[in-house]
């Protein structure tokens, strides 16, 4: 039996051919500025033709474009994982899961909340504003309630609000290195309690 790792070249379904070029231009994204990526090198990175890349992304802004809006939007597995319980204890997990998710891609959550390698534009705009309020969406599915409920807009707009601190914190602990990961993770674990626990039923009883 041989140990040999497969070839990069090996047959892949077309899912997984995907999220592996996904993968590679996300690594070449966060290790150099966006004008110094070429289709090429992520063709290369990834080993397939780079016709593929245009074939499953469209333009190198486009496949830039998704990999911002994946870097920034929460997922529903992230609500799925929470544990039953009080919740002090979900917001914990919920944020060690979100602090364990920037770290393992700080380079490209840093460039995606800031994102001046291609220029700030109505498209980018509208892409951070769509997945700020889909991720608001997963925080209050989370606490069992939704956009669509009674004050929903306004519930989705104070999460949205509670974003901007946790990118703000992001950028104290990743960038300056005034906050470590533990008082980060206090902050906004704690902030997101009194966001849930008393803020929300304040402005539902208004």
């Amino acid at each position: 039996m041989t140990t040999e790792p497969a070839p990069r070249w090996r047959r892949l379904e077309p899912d997984e051919r995907k999220e592996q070029i996904f993968a590679c231009a996300a690594r070449l994204f966060s290790d150099r500025p966006y004008s110094e990526v070429s289709t090429s090198d992520i063709a290369a990175e990834a080993g397939v033709a780079r016709g593929l890349i245009n074939h499953y992304f469209g333009t190198k802004r486009e496949l830039y474009l998704e990999i911002i809006r994946r870097a920034l939007t929460v997922p529903r597995l992230a609500v799925e994982i929470l544990p039953e319980g009080p919740l002090e204890l979900r917001a914990d997990v919920a944020i060690d899961w979100f602090l364990d998710m920037v770290t393992s891609q700080e380079k490209m959550w840093l460039a995606a909340i800031a994102p001046e390698g291609i220029g700030r534009d109505l498209e980018v705009e509208r892409i951070l504003e769509e997945a700020d309020r889909e991720s608001a969406d997963r925080v209050l599915e989370a606490v069992g309630l939704s956009r669509e409920s009674e004050h929903g807009p306004e519930l989705n707009a104070l999460v949205r609000a509670f974003g901007g601190m946790v990118k703000a914190a992001g950028r104290e602990w990743l960038v300056r290195g005034s906050l470590d990961r533990a008082q980060v993770h206090t902050l906004l674990s704690k902030s997101l309690v009194t966001l849930v626990g008393d803020v929300f039923p304040e402005i539902q009883r208004g």
